[in-house]
């Protein structure tokens, strides 16, 4: 299986708060023609936590006008499963097929409820399923052998993103699901973990630097395609120095929305609250690195 960069993408609003139809059209557009390989909406980049249901269906049927131009995957990730439901079934009816759904968050859940959880909504929805992993905001841990559980048990679930820094772990889920389902679709939640994903039979990625530099990270994915190992080398540094950018505020995503519109996109830089625009430190910080990245 080829590698693939899907971007999570950034949700862009108004300064009241409603969804900036036309914003999220220029990232969309942005995003393809830069040549990634999906887009993936609502993810955390894309602020689902902070959104109503009205809001997230809205955002769907931007994304529908998409679907035939590059692969789209909705999260439709809501703490009651019926809302899940609600929302799977709203973007299928909208061709849209495609959904990735979080683990449940606030509480750390034993491994049991987790799988009960996931067996509830996969047998709720059409729509094939992405696993969502991400310890560091859910509290709890897909291990491998729930992965390989789940995949056994639903056919509609196809994959899993792993946002785990160590990529042993999503190396583990690898070695225990691919041999019995050898079309599973695993992908890191960390743009550096790309290469070392790919190596040990992965897809690829899901990572939020594409949001601002999508050509460069179609570039690396075509140099690892291609096998081009200067290539390969040469964007491995160069994410390894952009991975600076997740650290200069938290969460991640105001710094990311600025430096797209420092670096030319004429995009709403508004959050959804609590979180923050940069201050005169953290702006100082953005441009440092994105003129050491060659990308203002």
């Amino acid at each position: 299986m080829k590698a693939q960069y899907l971007t999570p993408v950034v949700t862009i609003f108004n300064q009241d708060g409603s969804v900036d139809v036309e914003g999220n059209k220029k990232v969309y557009e942005f995003l393809i023609e830069g040549g990634v390989d999906g887009l993936v909406i609502m993810g955390s980049t894309g602020e689902f936590f902070a959104m109503t249901m009205e809001q997230q269906k809205q955002v769907i049927d931007i994304a529908a006008e998409y679907k035939d131009r590059t692969r789209v995957l909705i999260g439709v990730s809501r703490m009651v499963i019926g809302e899940v439901a609600e929302l799977a079934d709203y973007a299928y009816a909208k061709g849209l097929k495609e959904v990735m759904v979080v683990s449940p968050y606030y509480f750390k859940f034993t491994e049991e409820a987790l799988e009960a959880y996931y067996d509830q909504v996969a047998s709720s929805v059409k729509s094939d399923m992405i696993l969502y992993n991400f310890p560091d905001r859910t509290a709890h841990d897909l291990t491998p052998e729930l992965v390989l559980r789940l995949a056994g048990k639903h056919k509609n679930i196809i994959g899993i993103k792993d946002t785990v820094a160590e990529m042993g772990h999503t190396s583990a889920i690898l070695r225990t699901v691919l041999p019995e389902f050898p079309d599973f679709q695993v992908y890191s939640g960390f743009d550096d973990n790309l290469i070392h994903n790919v190596m040990s039979g992965g897809c690829g990625c899901i990572g939020g630097l594409s949001n601002l530099m999508p050509q460069k990270c179609a570039a690396w994915t075509k140099a690892i395609n291609d096998g081009d190992l200067a290539k390969m080398a040469e964007g491995q540094r160069f994410i390894n120095d952009a991975m600076a950018l997740y650290d200069i505020s938290v969460p991640f995503i105001p710094t990311v929305k600025r430096a797209m519109r420092i670096a030319g996109l004429d995009i709403s830089e508004t959050c959804t609250a609590p979180m923050l625009p940069l201050n005169d430190a953290q702006e100082k910080t953005l441009r440092a690195l994105m003129e050491k990245l060659s990308i203002l």
